[in-house]
């Protein structure tokens, strides 16, 4: 399943979603964690150091890899620099599997050893100061979007995305890229707003979306999200001193988090195992088709010089049952 955890910037949502991962791994899932937000702390929140984290490979940096090891040997792409955020695949490209090794993983990804079991952990790259003025962050998470367009995903395999601040995502189709989205809110007035603008933009392409209430210490609280998020409302997640403990560099085994936090966790778990019987490929490839052609139309087809729409297969369809090329199946 791929999982994003969005909100507002400070919401607690990398706290949560490497708790989530924290979870997946102490239950043996399979697990690529991805940081696609400005600010880069997923790695910390995973218990890296400060330097094991600023080592991680920037994904941005290896895109041309990424697009010259998708683009495979389909026909309707010429080269890989014709290949944008939201090209889609077709006969003869290469697709990505949680459980095989590849070219883009060897590159991109790291092994992070939890106390419950290992993970990959991918990261988009930090924004640094040389990007201001001649760059946008939207470039920087087009590598995972790419990759999330061919990424083909079973049972017990999880793709976990911290997704960056706010409504960001909308700018372009990725918000459509996940199974299930769980958007992390306070219980405050900006911290619904943002439930708010998902909400609206969700609803018109069947996104599922679940809030996970953040920082709640009481009823007040509590009655505060039902009121404001309604059935939406999925978990409530209150104060940890197992994560405070982690924030202060004193870590201890994950089994000894708070059994109320523990719970809540394994809810997330079932309201995402329970999005992969409701998949669609279908509207899938439908969705990612129809933001490569809007994207080629405003700004694609002028800067690679090439019409971007015949780029599109229309016979392909994503799936688990989709030919892959020259990569080997998972055991």
């Amino acid at each position: 399943m791929k999982i994003a955890f969005v909100g507002k910037g400070g919401s607690g949502k990398t706290t949560l979603s490497s708790l989530f991962v924290r979870h997946l791994a102490a239950q043996q899932a399979h697990v690529v964690a991805v940081d696609a937000d400005i600010n880069q702390h997923l790695g910390v929140a995973l218990g890296l150091d400060d330097d094991e984290a600023a080592a991680l490979p920037a994904m941005g940096a290896h895109l041309p890899l990424i697009k010259e090891y998708l683009r495979g040997t389909n026909p309707r792409i010429t080269s890989a620099e014709t290949m944008i955020k939201t090209t889609p695949p077709g006969e003869g490209s290469r697709l990505l599997r949680v459980r095989e090794d590849n070219p883009v993983y060897e590159a991109c990804a790291r092994t992070v050893r939890l106390d419950g079991g290992d993970i990959r952990l991918m990261a988009t790259g930090p924004f640094t100061e040389s990007d201001l003025g001649v760059a946008c962050y939207h470039s920087k998470v087009g590598a995972v979007e790419l990759c999330l367009n061919h990424l083909v995903d079973g049972p017990d395999e999880y793709v976990v995305v911290d997704m960056t601040a706010g409504s960001d995502s909308f700018a372009s189709g990725m918000f459509t890229r996940f199974d299930m989205t769980f958007l992390v809110a306070e219980p405050t007035r900006k911290g619904v707003s943002v439930y708010r603008q998902y909400k609206e933009y969700a609803r018109d392409f069947g996104v599922p979306l679940k809030v996970v209430g953040n920082k709640v210490q009481g009823q007040d609280d509590l009655d505060f999200l039902r009121r404001h998020a309604g059935d939406d409302l999925l978990v409530s997640v209150g104060q940890s001193d197992w994560v405070r403990a982690m924030e202060k560099g004193r870590p201890s085994r994950f089994g000894q988090l708070e059994e109320h936090n523990r719970a809540a966790l394994s809810e997330l778990r079932r309201a995402a195992d329970s999005s992969y019987g409701r998949r669609d490929w279908e509207r899938y490839t439908r969705q990612m088709v129809h933001f490569h052609l809007k994207n080629a139309e405003s700004w694609g087809n002028a800067k690679t010089g090439a019409d971007l729409a015949a780029q599109v297969d229309p016979g392909f369809v994503l799936g688990e049952g989709a030919s892959q090329l020259g990569a080997p199946q998972p055991a």
